[in-house]
């Protein structure tokens, strides 16, 4: 079954946004800008996603929080953008709907989509589909990667997820290192061939967190210091939020006419 009615467009702040409702009641908002999941409600009504009050919302800079989607180059591992250009793209819909309770929708990037300099920057002809959906408590996210061009390149991908918590000091990370990790203070760690499910428990809330085809994980929490120094952050908003997400640091070199996939579960 497939329903329009399932994504409404709308705003969010001054950016052009997608808001899927499931028949259950959960809600996410998904701006075009950067096909970025920016808000996320469980059938429960809680909020998932951390956005700072301080990001701006307007296009003239990538948002701080929710799940800004990572590609081609990871932080900066590479000689191109940090973080990649999909993140400060404006993407399309290619389509929505309701799939057993699910709601989706599936947003589409290529060359042709690109800003001038960033299309100079990575010549290479390729096509990105993000699908977003959502039902009861849980979110799925799918991002694939494809070649259209002619020639092979390499790249890199994240789902650099801001997970909304009460206090950073009383969280627990479960799956990365052989014990609970704790976060006491700044925090920026790369996790290579991790193996899921990993869970993140909040006082009494508990997120598994699957991946596949996504190798690694990253986790960040900027700590005191470097929130005070961040212009689109709080100095105390890092209390409220750690980054897990899904990455693939090193990726394949996609052939002509290769895809890649990645997948990313939270419940």
């Amino acid at each position: 079954m497939t329903n329009m009615d399932a994504a409404i467009s709308t705003t969010y702040g001054q950016l052009p946004a997608i808001l899927l409702s499931a028949p259950d009641g959960a809600q996410a908002t998904i701006t075009l800008y950067g096909a970025h999941l920016i808000s996320w409600r469980g059938a429960d009504g809680r909020e998932r996603m951390f956005c700072s009050a301080r990001s701006a919302l307007d296009g003239s800079r990538a948002i701080r929080g929710g799940v800004p989607v990572i590609f081609p180059q990871f932080a900066e591992r590479g000689s191109g953008m940090r973080h990649g250009f999909a993140r400060v793209s404006t993407w399309r819909v290619l389509e929505s709907g309701v799939e057993d309770g699910w709601a989706f929708a599936v947003f589409g990037l290529d060359a042709a989509d690109l800003d001038p300099k960033h299309a100079q920057a990575w010549p290479h002809g390729f096509e990105l589909a993000l699908r977003v959906a959502i039902h009861a408590n849980e979110l799925a996210m799918r991002f694939e990667v494809r070649n259209t061009g002619g020639s092979a390149f390499p790249f890199a991908a994240a789902l650099h997820t801001y997970h909304l918590v009460d206090d950073i000091a009383t969280v627990r990370i479960d799956g990365v290192e052989r014990e609970e990790l704790v976060i006491a203070d700044k925090f920026d760690r790369v996790y290579e061939g991790v193996a899921p499910p990993l869970a993140l428990v909040d006082g009494g809330i508990v997120l598994t967190l699957r991946q596949e085809g996504f190798t690694d994980a990253v986790v960040w929490n900027p700590g005191a210091a470097d929130a005070a120094a961040l212009a689109d952050m709080a100095d105390d908003e890092y209390r409220r939020f750690v980054c897990i997400e899904p990455a693939l640091l090193d990726g394949p070199t996609l052939q002509p006419g290769e895809r890649w996939v990645g997948e990313y579960h939270v419940s």
